[in-house]
C-alpha cells in the first residue's frame, strides 16, 4: 500500500512538472502570436496613413491644377472611362459601356492621350 501511494505521488509530481512546462510553452506561443498581431496592426495603420496622404495629395494637386472641378459623379465617370482606355478598350466600346457619345469620350480622354503620347516620344 505504501508503494502504491509513493508511485501515485511520484506520478502526480511528474505530471505537475509536465503541465507547468506545457503552460510556459503555450504562454510563449501566445506572446509570439501577440507580437505578430501587433506588428500586423502597425503595418495596416501605416498603410492607412499612406493611403490618406495619397488621397490628400491628389486632392491638393487637383485643386491646384484645376483638374476635376466637376461633381463627384463626373469624377467617377471620368475614372471609369480612363480605366477602360488604359486597359485598351476602343472609343466605341467605352462609349457604349457608359452610354455616352463617342465624341464626348474622346474629349474626356484628350488630356490623358496627349500625356501618354508625349511620354512615348520621349522614350523613343
Amino acid at each position: 500500500m505504501g508503494w502504491a501511494l509513493f508511485i501515485l505521488f511520484g506520478a502526480a509530481v511528474v505530471l505537475l512538472v509536465l503541465s507547468y512546462r506545457q503552460t510556459s510553452k503555450i504562454e510563449k506561443e501566445g506572446q509570439k502570436v501577440e507580437q505578430v498581431s501587433l506588428s500586423f496592426m502597425d503595418e495596416v495603420y501605416q498603410l492607412q496613413q499612406q493611403i490618406r496622404n495619397l488621397e490628400i495629395d491628389t486632392e491638393i494637386i487637383a485643386q491646384e491644377t484645376g483638374i476635376l472641378k466637376g461633381s463627384r459623379s463626373n469624377r467617377v465617370l471620368l475614372r471609369e472611362v480612363l480605366d477602360l482606355y488604359k486597359r485598351g478598350y476602343s472609343f466605341d466600346s467605352i462609349a457604349s459601356k457608359n452610354k455616352l457619345p463617342k465624341n464626348e469620350v474622346k474629349s474626356m480622354l484628350s488630356p490623358y492621350m496627349k500625356a501618354t503620347d508625349e511620354r512615348g516620344k520621349v522614350a523613343k
